[in-house]
């Protein structure tokens, strides 16, 4: 959150946390962005680049000015603790690496937002955002497939303004498959002549941790899934509320119910009898790390040297 928040980073950690049963949630993660603020300098948040942070003395530098957040007495990948390896502060490290005192930009890096459109979550990089549209309404405008806004997106007849809401569904973890980085979707080149440098943008896929703009990722759970998200048309009116953490479709809930009982079920993925159908079939919402729902559990312990019972099901051959 220092740093401005990196997106992927909270799906890598909860699956992470998820394999050796650490009970971590994305609501702690805008917890605990609510109580760091911006303390580098760095894009997409700021005006650096990483290597500047890493001549102002990198993260070991960054850690201590972060001392007073920090459980000290953690124990690091080397086994000492957090205390014992901060340095001191060098005094060309101001122009990269503010203090808490005097940060470059206010608490709050990402927000973890819920919602009719987002029943289980989504996330905004709020410090790479224009502040302007962190509170929205708009009509959205719906691309079914990455694919789509490349053939449509710069049609000069496309009927989109600066308050039209960008929504690409459908590319999430099992509808990607693999929630690829597309969330960034590109704007219209007529907005762009205009001097549009920002739309709010909705996707069920994952961004690139340089890309900027409003933009809300990893809606949970996603269109292929069975989520809202699939229901939401064109012209639909959107919400973002970001201070109340709120992401919206502003359509009757009669209406969204009987789009539910009429709408077809999902695409499946012709994934055969390989990887991809395991892939399709056992990966998680990015709620809880899009990552295998199997790999789930609690430390291991190096003495039980038995198999799950589960990995034998349904084999009878010999070793």
């Amino acid at each position: 959150m220092a740093l401005g928040g990196s997106t992927n980073a909270v799906l890598h950690l909860l699956a992470l946390a998820g394999r050796v049963g650490v009970p971590l949630t994305l609501q702690r993660f805008d917890e605990i962005s609510a109580v760091t603020p911006r303390i580098a300098d760095i894009r997409p948040s700021g005006a650096r680049l990483f290597a500047d942070l890493h001549e102002a003395g990198g993260i070991p530098t960054l850690l201590a000015e972060l001392a007073p957040l920090l459980h000290l007495d953690a124990a690091g990948v080397g086994g000492a603790t957090l205390v014992e390896g901060l340095p001191e502060r060098r005094p060309d490290a101001g122009e990269v690496i503010a203090s808490l005192d005097a940060p470059f930009g206010p608490t709050g890096s990402l927000a973890v937002l819920r919602g009719t459109l987002a029943p289980d979550g989504a996330i905004i990089k709020t410090s790479a955002a224009d502040p302007s549209r962190l509170r929205h309404r708009g009509p959205a405008l719906v691309f079914d497939s990455v694919g789509e806004p490349s053939h449509r997106i710069d049609d000069p007849g496309l009927n989109v303004t600066e308050d039209t809401v960008l929504v690409l569904r459908d590319v999430g973890p099992v509808g990607g498959p693999g929630m690829p980085e597309w969330g960034q979707l590109p704007y219209p080149e007529k907005l762009l002549r205009c001097g549009v440098r920002d739309m709010v943008r909705i996707s069920d896929a994952r961004m690139s941790g340089t890309a900027f703009g409003t933009v809300v990722l990893h809606v949970a759970p996603e269109a292929r899934a069975g989520g809202p998200l699939g229901l939401l048309r064109t012209g639909d009116p959107v919400m973002l509320d970001t201070a109340a953490r709120r992401l919206d479709i502003d359509v009757p809930a009669a209406e969204l119910a009987r789009r539910q009982a009429t709408a077809a079920p999902p695409p499946a993925h012709d994934a055969g009898r390989g990887y991809l159908r395991l892939y399709a079939e056992r990966v998680t919402q990015a709620d809880q790390g899009c990552d295998f729902d199997f790999l789930r559990g609690g430390p291991h312990d190096p003495s039980d040297t038995t198999l799950p019972t589960g990995l034998l099901s349904g084999w009878h051959g010999g070793w």
